[in-house]
């Protein structure tokens, strides 16, 4: 999987534009997690494709997001173990 380069002179100067590197669907499925470590540590992002055609893009996570915990946001309001005071009947 090598990035596709285009290269043009403008001048004396000479742009290089580079476009997202392109991998195949089946590729993609058989290197998958392999893949993955590389978006994440080269911050790059990888075009998938299908028959030569882009379906999706994997890009790598910009913003670390802090995992937060739900501890001591439930509110229990009386008895929770306790039969309902009320009938019902599964089947209506």
């Amino acid at each position: 999987m090598a990035m596709p380069c285009e290269r043009a002179t403008l001048g004396h100067n000479i742009v290089t534009m580079s476009r997202s590197p392109r991998i195949a669907a089946g590729e993609f499925k058989a290197k998958c997690l392999s893949i993955l470590d590389l978006v994440a540590e080269t911050k790059t992002t990888i075009v998938i494709t299908k028959h030569g055609r882009p379906v999706a893009e994997l890009v790598p996570i910009t913003t670390q997001t802090k995992s937060t915990s739900l501890r001591g946001s439930v509110k229990f309001h009386g008895d929770i173990v306790a039969p309902l005071e009320e009938s019902w009947d599964v089947d209506s």
